[in-house]
């Protein structure tokens, strides 16, 4: 390796009840990708953010280019040539490229130069962008190309990526991965964190793997397999889901013609969606984002009603019910968004427990809730899906994002639905939580449920479903069976080729 460009010695974070990041030490080379593995909770959330300035380490010291690097704030971090692509887009979907540009920038130059600017920078690294196109037309790969632009303008001499091809097609992978080869060779180090292990091996040319907070191994993903990456991670051996050979059973969900307008300027409406789904059976939903997963779930939740089409459960009809009315029937929903939508963020994880489980697990009655049976439900939660926590008492928001997805989707599982819908059920999810939540699915259907998983994983799909099927543009393509599917056929669907005797 080069010179260090990033040196950190000694870094150490705590907060009540856990210690994030233990006597933490690595380098980062000048033009090095640098991978940063570990499964949820080990504390790579919190080591970038005091890269970042937005945490202040409690002990140890940082160095960029041999200088002392004690951001008090991500101002300082960006002016010592720190930028950050976070996982979760900071945009507004009614400016335009240009103005959501200028919005992160401490001096931004008059428009008509920023412009010309963003056109020459994007243009150069392979990432075409118009500064006049407004963020909400844009798709989530072009929305990345936003973020990674704005970092760019910076000249950044370290850029952190935080899980950066979770909304992207393969073949906008293949451009990010050459847009970072391409700043590598320019000198630009690049501190990459993402759960893909496969993609880390083509990647990145060192990494640093973090367990419980502490620096458990180093390694080059080169010579590393998927696998002993993943092992090293957890500490374990990583077992894959598994599944008998079965033959799905009687028709538990019907859902015909249904339509739903979108529900803003930039949504995505649904057409005449057509579903069957049989008991025992895993329906898997892929479709790059935007192309109205998030519509779909909420139409099949009951957060929002379709004015034309019909939900039918187990013979009886759910179209007009709202989302209580549809959980107390049996279809349970899990949806994308974790913080705010599927869990409230300063509520305990009792209180969420409670949000969407007192009417199956009989937490309420007569007027007042069971806050020890509550209380008990969620410690079962905890306990079954090894939810990495100080207890049920615990906020929400206090949770890393992959062991609060596991909390959802162990909420939803553990209340036994006739049919359960999750979207992104394994989105920012270690290796081993995700096989971990993928067995919790499969088991579920191999109890008698139907489970609907809608994915831009497109890995995730082919292990677990019967039937697959693509959204595009809010169309539904016909299903079938995931067993005769290779990545050019999944190509076409997720393109819009519904037909695919025609598209062939």
């Amino acid at each position: 390796m080069t010179a260090p460009l990033l040196s950190i010695q000694g870094l150490t974070k705590a907060y009540p009840g856990v210690v994030a990041n233990d006597d933490v030490s690595f380098e980062i080379g000048k033009g090095q990708i640098h991978a940063l593995l570990g499964e949820n909770g080990a504390g790579k959330s919190t080591l970038v953010k005091m890269i970042y300035g937005l945490v202040t380490p409690d002990s140890g010291r940082m160095e960029i280019a041999g200088q002392p690097h004690a951001p008090a704030t991500p101002l300082q971090a960006r002016d010592a040539g720190v930028a950050m692509v976070f996982q979760h887009f900071s945009l507004f979907d009614a400016l335009d490229v240009a103005e959501n540009i200028a919005l992160g920038m401490t001096d931004p130059p008059p428009m008509r130069d920023l412009a010309a600017r963003i056109r020459e920078v994007s243009d150069a690294y392979g990432l075409p962008l118009d500064p006049d196109r407004i963020v909400g037309d844009l798709s989530a790969g072009e929305r990345q190309r936003v973020e990674i632009v704005r970092c760019l303008l910076q000249d950044p001499r370290l850029l952190i990526m935080d899980e950066p091809t979770s909304v992207l097609t393969p073949q906008e992978v293949e451009i990010l991965f050459a847009t970072l080869r391409k700043l590598a060779a320019e000198g630009t180090a690049i501190l990459y964190i993402s759960h893909k292990l496969e993609e880390i091996r083509s990647l990145c040319d060192a990494a640093t793997i973090l367990r419980l907070g502490k620096v458990v191994g180093r390694c080059d993903p080169r010579e590393t397999s998927a696998r002993e990456l993943a092992e090293q991670m957890v500490g374990s051996t990583l077992s894959s889901p598994a599944r008998p050979a079965h033959t799905p059973g009687d028709t538990l969900l019907t859902v015909e013609n249904l339509s739903l307008p979108p529900a803003h300027a930039f949504g995505t409406p649904l057409r005449d969606i057509q579903i069957t789904l049989a008991r025992g059976e895993v329906l898997g939903i892929g479709g790059v984002a935007g192309n109205g997963q998030d519509e779909l779930l909420a139409a099949l939740s009951g957060e929002r009603l379709s004015p034309r089409g019909t939900v039918t459960l187990d013979g009886s009809d759910l179209s007009r019910a709202g989302p209580e009315a549809r959980r107390k029937a049996g279809l349970l929903s899990a949806p994308e968004e974790r913080l705010g939508h599927a869990a409230a963020p300063d509520m305990s994880l009792t209180e969420n427990a409670l949000l969407t489980g007192h009417g199956r697990k009989g937490l309420t009655g007569r007027g007042f809730i069971d806050w020890r049976g509550a209380a008990g439900f969620a410690r079962d939660i905890i306990a079954a899906f090894d939810v990495r926590t100080p207890g049920e008492g615990t906020a929400a928001r206090a949770l890393s994002g992959g062991n609060l997805q596991k909390f959802v989707i162990g909420r939803e599982v553990l209340q036994g639905p006739t049919v359960l819908v999750v979207n992104q059920p394994t989105w920012g999810v270690d290796a081993a939580a995700a096989a971990a939540i993928r067995q919790a699915l499969l088991d579920l259907a191999e109890a008698g449920a139907g489970v609907i998983v809608i994915s831009q994983d497109l890995d995730e799909l082919m292990e677990i479903s019967d039937r697959f099927a693509a959204l595009n543009e809010g169309r539904l393509s016909a299903p079938v069976p995931a067993a005769t599917l290779d990545v050019k056929r999944i190509g076409l669907m997720l393109g819009g080729a519904h037909d695919m005797e025609a598209a062939e």
